[in-house]
């Protein structure tokens, strides 16, 4: 096969993965997962009949709740530890988005008071008014 058409791994949530080779790979029973999916823990993907297809993001989320109920917390304080990362995950995400933007006005505004500067050198530093509240 030439590297143009040879297989490539899918990436990590594409659904590829029957629910006896996601009990394999994580270790738990086919029926724990069918359990894990009711109860909205993980939610594979699904084939064209019906049947659960498991990404490898869905058997590592898999190994997670294994490894929590491994060491005795109940199903709903797992599924609200999942919860509570996923919102930590997507405010790391929204912070780094904040920050790169915050730094893209500081050197928009850095560039026009230097050119203000440079246009007129003599201007008298402005200083912000104090709040109403303060006099």
């Amino acid at each position: 096969m030439t590297p143009r058409n040879s297989p490539r791994a899918p990436g990590p949530r594409v659904p590829v993965y029957v629910i006896s080779v996601a009990a394999e790979l994580t270790g738990l029973h086919p029926q724990t997962l069918r359990t894990y999916d009711r109860i909205g823990l993980v939610s594979p993907g699904r084939a064209g009949g019906g049947g659960r297809r498991y990404s490898l993001h869905d058997i590592e989320l898999l190994r997670e709740v294994a490894e929590l109920t491994a060491a005795g917390i109940g199903l709903e304080g797992v599924k609200r530890i999942l919860e509570l990362e996923n919102q930590v995950a997507a405010l790391r995400s929204r912070n780094a988005e904040l920050r790169q933007r915050s730094a893209q006005l500081e050197a928009a505004l850095d560039a026009a008071v230097g050119a203000l500067r440079e246009r007129r050198p003599n201007l008298p530093a402005l200083r912000p008014e104090p709040p109403s509240w303060m006099s």
